[in-house]
């Protein structure tokens, strides 16, 4: 099993070190606009960087219990790959939001989508086995032959 979530660990590896560059640039803003912690105020410039790292950590914890259960439950591929492309779209959120506040709306709203999608193959998932346990119907089984029948990797 551990061989089939390599991929999974691997987007929550990048997703710490993504968390970490966030972190890094705040302490670069620190230094550049002299704010010195505790302190959160500062000019504009340093307000936007430290808002979009908090930003930016306050869906990390949903961001990972959804990857997980959408990879345990849903497919150990469609979950990475929505990882990798919610941490692209994180990545062009704090750039955005560094250079202006509007710059952040387009990949929020992208970054969102995603992790709608993660929270719904989370839930597709776990329903899909609780039908399993209870009533003996496994529909994500049958989907997922279906798919796999024209070669699209569940």
């Amino acid at each position: 099993m551990l061989d089939q979530m390599v991929y999974v660990a691997a987007v929550t590896v990048l997703g710490v070190l993504e968390q970490a560059y966030f972190s890094l640039q705040v302490i670069y803003a620190r230094r550049k606009y002299s704010v010195s912690p505790p302190s959160i105020a500062g000019p504009p410039e340093f307000e936007r960087v430290y808002r979009a790292q908090v930003n930016c950590a306050e869906y990390f914890p949903l961001f990972v219990s959804m990857l997980w259960v959408a990879s345990l439950y849903f497919s150990q591929v469609v979950a990475p790959l929505c990882g990798l492309l919610y941490l692209y779209g994180r990545y062009q959120y704090f750039h955005g939001y560094a250079q202006s506040s509007q710059g952040r709306l387009a990949p929020m709203y992208f970054s969102a989508r995603v992790l709608w999608l993660l929270i719904g193959f989370s839930t597709v998932g776990v329903l899909s086995d609780l039908s399993k346990i209870y009533f003996g119907v496994a529909f994500l089984q049958g989907l997922k032959v279906f798919l796999r029948s024209y070669w699209i990797p569940f």
